[in-house]
């Protein structure tokens, strides 16, 4: 518990204090003020994205391996691996070929698979989509299960419910995602099969879509057979993802709700009479929630991560699975793209946590 008031006070002090123990700044701040912060917050997101793709770029190409005669078979010639490398610039020096490249990402052009030869930008965006439902969906209910636990546990403080909680949460901390969707296909797959193991969608169903959101498209075409088959994919490695996140929120909004029942406007609210329901969910939850939400955010882009394992585990057909191919397959183009758009998710994902934390703390919004 120590730990966690620790996080929530860092959580608070890191958004309200700058360096020097300076006031961070208002969003009432003058309009040239606001927009040398936001050039500088997207100068940030480029030097991380470049340094990211400086360390990815050089990093495989020094591991052992030539990903061009993996696609040749045994008995090909030298010119026939030579012609290769000229087509896919292997052949010239690295600094060369990341100039190359980096040019071509400027651009939009990301290179070609070795492996599917096919543009690099155009495989990723389209297994992106999977990823991206499966994560918000793994998101929603982290944050379903933790609040329910978090509110359990305050409404119940003291009692033996409380210890359930907690025992519960340790549980679900102690175990990694990818045994628990281990765990998931032994009692939902095998043992009680009521949910698929395996895949994105049926292969039988006909998908009339446009994009690759299925789930938000077959939801807005009311195509509910292919939401219901969707979501029926989708939900054992959504769960997996999302049993240790629940148990992080739960921990932290615990922790705040319980640090929060102790302030004195929420004293006066039970001296108006109100229930402790009332107080707790309509005093305590919205400043207490502060803390868990910036984690959330954060948590986020590690739950995206996660992906890769439990899209393995369950042949999802995500960009996580795809990077273990091109992993395995050397496919260095690919393998470049899919950690750039990894690291790009990651750095929008960040500033969105920053402005909503500042658009939700009515200390920064009205400061």
């Amino acid at each position: 518990s120590t730990c966690l008031r620790c996080l929530a006070a860092a959580f608070d002090d890191t958004r309200l204090t700058g360096h020097k123990g300076r006031a961070a700044p208002s969003l009432k701040e003058d309009p040239m003020s606001l927009l040398l912060q936001i050039l500088s917050r997207l100068m940030t997101m480029a030097v991380t994205l470049f340094g990211v793709a400086v360390i990815v770029f050089f990093v495989i190409r020094v591991v052992p391996g030539n990903p061009i005669a993996m696609m040749l078979p045994p008995g090909a010639s030298v010119e026939d691996i030579a012609r290769l490398e000229a087509l896919y610039g292997f052949d010239k020096s690295i600094p060369e070929q990341f100039y190359i490249w980096l040019s071509g990402v400027l651009q939009g052009d990301f290179g070609t698979s070795i492996t599917a030869r096919q543009p690099v930008l155009d495989l990723v965006l389209s297994r992106l989509p999977a990823t991206l439902e499966l994560s918000v969906m793994a998101l929603l209910i982290a944050i379903i299960m933790g609040g329910f636990m978090a509110l359990a546990g305050t409404r119940m403080r003291g009692t033996k419910t409380e210890a359930i909680v907690d025992v519960t949460n340790g549980v679900a901390l102690s175990v990694p995602d990818f045994l628990w969707g281990l765990v998931l296909v032994l009692l939902f797959g095998v043992l009680w099969p009521v949910f698929h193991i395996s895949g994105r969608v049926s292969p039988a169903l006909d998908l009339p879509f446009v994009t690759h959101f299925y789930l938000i498209e077959s939801l807005l075409r009311l195509r509910f057979d292919i939401m219901a088959d969707l979501l029926s994919h989708m939900f054992m490695p959504a769960l997996a993802l999302a049993i240790p996140l629940a148990a992080v929120i739960a921990q932290l909004l615990k922790q705040s709700l319980k640090e929060t029942l102790h302030l004195d406007y929420v004293t006066l609210a039970r001296t108006q009479g109100y229930s402790e329901n009332q107080v707790i969910l309509r005093e305590a939850l919205p400043n207490a929630v502060l803390p868990t939400l910036t984690l959330i955010g954060v948590q986020f882009t590690f739950l995206i991560g996660g992906t890769v394992i439990i899209e393995r585990l369950f042949s999802y057909e995500g960009l996580g699975n795809m990077a273990i191919d091109a992993v395995i397959n050397r496919d260095l183009p690919l393998i470049q793209g899919i950690v750039i758009m990894f690291a790009l998710i990651f750095t929008v994902v960040n500033r969105l946590v920053d402005l909503t934390y500042a658009l939700l703390n009515p200390r920064l919004r009205n400061g």
